[in-house]
C-alpha cells in the first residue's frame, strides 16, 4: 500500500516586527494539523518560515541603523523561540534569505521569463509601502487610501518585468471549476471570483528597481524579484524543486493544504495558481484562508499597542492554555476575538473543570478505594453503553471534523467525552459503592471505565494538547497512546497501578 503523505503550509511571516497572537493563532492550528496527521499514520511535512525581502524592511534596517539581514535576523530568532514556547512541531523553517532559496528564486524567473511568460515593460501605478501592493484608482478606499491597511498610497513609475497572468486567466477558470473545494471556505471563494477573477486579470509587476533588498534577478542585476515569485516559491524550494536533492519535492507535491490569512488568500489562489501552471507543476489540493484575530474587538495592531507579547500569556496561563483557547475559541475560517478575559474564563471552564478536575478525582478516588490499583472486572451494567458507546466512536468523530478543518468543534468532541466522564461518576455514585463490600467489583469496573475513556480521550488531545496530554498519561501509567489502542474499549493496561493525582490546570483568580 503505498504510504499516506501529508504536505502542509503556514504562510511565511513578514518578520518586520516581532510577531503577535495573530501569527501564532495560524501556526497552532497548522501544528495541531500536522500532529492529529502524523498519529493518524500520515507522513507529514509540516513548512513555516519568513518571508523576509522588501522595501519595508529595507527602510527599517537603515532606520535602525543596520543591514536588513541584521534586522531581520534578530526577528527570526525571537520567531523560532516563539514557537519552542508554543511546542510547534514543524519539519522545516524556511527563510527567504536561505541561500538555496534565492537560487530557485532566480531559476524559476529565468525559466519563466525564457518561455516568454515574463516580459519588460514599464510599471506606472498607486503603490501602498506597508502592504508592499500596486492598487488602481478603483481599488483604492473612499478616502483614497490602500483598501487593507488605510494609509496613504503613492504614485510610482519605473521599469519593471511582467509576469502575463492574463494569459492563463482560462485554464485558471476551467481549474476552479473543477476543482471546487479548492478555495476554502466558500466566502472566501466566492470574493476570489466575482472580484478578482471575472472582472479580468491583468499582467503582473514581478520585479523592481526602487529598492535594492530582494533577489537579484540573474540576467538584470539592477532588477531585484518582486514579492510574489520570490516568496510564493518557498512552498516548492523548501522541498528542493530545482537544486540537486529533490527528492522531498517528488516525494510530498503537490502540497494537501496551503493555510493563509483572509488578506493574502487573493496571492495564494491567484498569482500562485498561475506561476505553478506557467511551471508546468501540480496544484495544492486547496488553500484556506482563515478569518482574523482580533484584539479586544480591534485589529492586531503594533502602533496600536493593544498586544502582549505572547510569551507573557504563556509565563501567565501554560502553553496548553493559550494553545487551547486558539484552537476552541475561533470557528476557524471566521474571524475571531482574542481577549485574556475570555481565555481565563476558558481555561477554567474547560481546563481546569472539565477535564483537569476529571482526573483528578478518578485516580484520587482510585487511590483512596483501591491503593491506586486499576482492574477491569467487566461488572458493566446498561448506564455504562453511551459512555463505552461514545468513547468507541470519537476517533472517527474527530476525524470528520478535521477533515473538514473543523478545529474547533474537533476539540469540543474529546471535551463531550469528558464531560459525560463527569456525567457517569455522578450516575454511578463510585463513593456509595465503595461503602458495601460487594459492590467491590462493579467499583472497580466503574473506574476502569472512567480511566479508559479518559485514556481514549487523552490519545485524541495529543494533536492539541501535547504538553497536557503527557501529563495525563503519567499519571494514568500507560504505554497506550498511539491510534490503533482506541478502536477499542478495553486497551488500558488491567490490572495497573495508578500514579498520584497531581493538579494539571489550577483555576485562575481574576
Amino acid at each position: 500500500m503505498k504510504e499516506k503523505k501529508f504536505y502542509l503550509t503556514t504562510p511565511i511571516y513578514y518578520p518586520s516586527d516581532n510577531f503577535h497572537i495573530g501569527h501564532c493563532y495560524t501556526t497552532i492550528i497548522a501544528d495541531a494539523i500536522a500532529r492529529f496527521k502524523r498519529l493518524d499514520g500520515y507522513d507529514t511535512f509540516f513548512l513555516t518560515g519568513t518571508d523576509e525581502h522588501g522595501q519595508k524592511i529595507e527602510k527599517k534596517a537603515l532606520e535602525n541603523g543596520i543591514t536588513p539581514k541584521e534586522y531581520v535576523d534578530k526577528i527570526v530568532d525571537n520567531a523560532k523561540d516563539l514557537w519552542k514556547h508554543l511546542n510547534i512541531s514543524y519539519d522545516k523553517f524556511i527563510r527567504t534569505t536561505d541561500k538555496y532559496h534565492e537560487e530557485v528564486v532566480q531559476k524559476i524567473f529565468k525559466k519563466l521569463y525564457d518561455q516568454g511568460d515574463i516580459y519588460k515593460g514599464e510599471y506606472k501605478g498607486l503603490y501602498c509601502t506597508p502592504c508592499e501592493s500596486f492598487w488602481t484608482q478603483t481599488q483604492l478606499d473612499e478616502n483614497g487610501c490602500c483598501p487593507d491597511c488605510h494609509r496613504e498610497v503613492h504614485e510610482v513609475k519605473e521599469e519593471a518585468y511582467f509576469f502575463k497572468l492574463s494569459k492563463y486567466q482560462k485554464p485558471l477558470e476551467k481549474f476552479l471549476e473543477d476543482n471546487p473545494d479548492f478555495i476554502e471556505p466558500i466566502s472566501r471563494k466566492n470574493e476570489m471570483i466575482n472580484n478578482f477573477i471575472k472582472p479580468g486579470l491583468e499582467d503582473l509587476c514581478v520585479s523592481r528597481t526602487s529598492f535594492k533588498w530582494g533577489v537579484p534577478v540573474s540576467f538584470d542585476e539592477k532588477h531585484v524579484v518582486y514579492v510574489w515569485i520570490d516568496a510564493l516559491s518557498n512552498y516548492i524550494s523548501a522541498l528542493g524543486y530545482l537544486t540537486d536533492d529533490d527528492s522531498l519535492f517528488k516525494k510530498y507535491w503537490p502540497a494537501d493544504l496551503h493555510i493563509v490569512g483572509k488578506e493574502i488568500i487573493r496571492f495564494h489562489t491567484i498569482i500562485w495558481p498561475i506561476i505553478l501552471m506557467a511551471l508546468g507543476l501540480p496544484l495544492p489540493k486547496k488553500i484556506f484562508g482563515h478569518g482574523w484575530l482580533i484584539v479586544d474587538g480591534g485589529k492586531i495592531s503594533k502602533s496600536l499597542g493593544n498586544y502582549k507579547d505572547p510569551r507573557e500569556y504563556i509565563n501567565a496561563y501554560g502553553v496548553d492554555a493559550v494553545r487551547y483557547y486558539a484552537l476552541r475559541e475561533v470557528p476557524f475560517g471566521s474571524d475571531g476575538n482574542f481577549s485574556e478575559e475570555a481565555l481565563i474564563i476558558r481555561t477554567n471552564s474547560d481546563l481546569a473543570n472539565i477535564l483537569g478536575n476529571l482526573v483528578n478525582r478518578t485516580i484520587g478516588m482510585i487511590n483512596k478505594y483501591f491503593e491506586g490499583n486499576v482492574c477491569n472486572k467487566k461488572i458493566n451494567e446498561e448506564l455504562d453503553e453511551n459512555l463505552i458507546n461514545y468513547a468507541l466512536n470519537l476517533k472517527e468523530i474527530v476525524t470528520n471534523y478535521m477533515d473538514k478543518l473543523d478545529i474547533s468543534n474537533a476539540i469540543d468532541c474529546i471535551f463531550e467525552l469528558f464531560r459525560k466522564c463527569n456525567k457517569y461518576i455522578d450516575d454511578t455514585t463510585p463513593w456509595i459503592l465503595a461503602k458495601s463490600e460487594e459492590n467491590n467489583d462493579r467499583l472497580q469496573t466503574v473506574l476502569y471505565n472512567i480511566i479508559e475513556s479518559i485514556r481514549i480521550g487523552t490519545v485524541l488531545l495529543q494533536a492539541f494538547l501535547p504538553t497536557t496530554a503527557e501529563k495525563i498519561f503519567s499519571q494514568l501509567n500507560t504505554k497506550q497512546t498511539t491510534f490503533d489502542t482506541i478502536t477499542s474499549f478495553g486497551n488500558y493496561e488491567s490490572p495497573n497501578k495508578v500514579g498520584k493525582p497531581e493538579v494539571l490546570f489550577a483555576r485562575i483568580e481574576k
